[in-house]
């Protein structure tokens, strides 16, 4: 089969051929063959340029990615989490009776508060370090006021010497144990050396670091005066007005466990009195919500008078 520019040559050649002598017909086909060799051998060459360079422009990307990989950092979210195994999963999904992840969910999370669409996290964007940039540069945008929001969210002046040796110590941070990654070791250290701190400040002989808040420490010092009384006719808990709401808040959902009746009024003016041997114990904050400092002490006369504890919420460096 002839193309048809070969065919149209070779009835052009036909034509000529009866006008020409036989070595004249074999010059024309001669440099015919030649010029449909040379179209032939720059078409292959083309062909042959173009594969070359999608070559070498894949080899360049694939370079490319991997040098792009080799230099991406290590320490992106996705990298340094560390989830459960797809196996485990699986397991946990059948053991609870779910088929997939998005079915548990729905099951458990109200659509009211769940997001319409999947939470994205784009790795490899910031990396930790960047990350931290980042924050610090958003966070510099603030404008820091004056605040009098009172009721305990004060500043707090931690000396260098406390940072470095207490709150940035390694060794209370770390774990103790390959079993054990994480710092409730070095953060139960860390209270005792609080409460120790405060024995020496307040002359009591024992005091008690709550692993939470305020609120939560006036919670347990609740269930001391409740649990260190031999009646149980003695369960009311008187509160001073002026602690912080917080904490009075605290006071009483814990009071409910426990039967117990929490009284909030102004220890001025109170009747301690009218209670009787029913009175465990009394709540005053030392400075108040509102700041003020007051004398406790014909107080605590009058509550251990009557067979109570007296419980003071007090600001560390104000019993300095």
């Amino acid at each position: 089969m002839l193309s048809r520019s070969s065919a149209s040559k070779a009835q052009a050649i036909a034509k000529l051929s009866g006008a020409m002598t036989r070595p004249a017909l074999a010059t024309t086909m001669l440099r015919a063959a030649l010029h449909t060799l040379k179209a032939r051998q720059a078409s292959a060459a083309a062909v042959a340029e173009a594969s070359t360079s999608a070559t070498v422009s894949s080899s360049a990307t694939s370079s490319n990615a991997l040098v792009q990989k080799a230099l991406a950092p290590l320490d992106t979210f996705l990298r340094r989490h560390v989830g459960p195994r797809d196996s485990d999963v699986e397991a946990m999904l059948s053991a609870l009776g779910f088929k997939s992840l998005d079915e548990m969910i729905s099951a458990a999370v109200p659509d009211s508060i769940r997001l319409p669409e999947p939470l994205t996290i784009k790795d490899g964007e910031y990396a930790e370090r960047e990350l931290l940039a980042k924050l610090k540069a958003i966070a510099a945008q603030n404008k820091v006021y004056r605040s009098f929001i009172g009721t305990g969210y004060t500043d707090t002046v931690v000396p260098p010497v406390v940072l470095r040796n207490v709150l940035e110590n390694p060794g209370w941070y770390t774990q103790y144990t390959p079993y054990q990654p994480e710092i409730s070791q070095g953060r139960l250290e860390s209270l005792l050396n609080f409460q120790t701190v405060i024995t020496d400040l307040t002359g009591l002989p024992a005091a008690n670091a709550s692993l939470l808040d305020e609120g939560t420490a006036a919670g347990e010092a609740l269930v001391v005066c409740l649990n260190g009384s031999r009646k149980k006719t003695r369960n009311v808990f008187f509160a001073d007005e002026n602690c912080h709401p917080q904490t009075l808040a605290v006071l009483k959902t814990r009071a409910e466990g426990f039967g117990a009746e929490i009284i909030v009024g102004d220890y001025k003016t109170f009747d301690f009195g009218a209670l009787g041997d029913r009175l465990s114990g009394a709540l005053v904050s030392y400075p108040d919500t509102y700041g003020t400092i007051g004398d406790y002490k014909a107080l605590a006369n009058t509550v251990h008078s009557q067979g109570g504890q007296l419980v003071v919420v007090a600001d560390l460096m104000s019993l300095a």
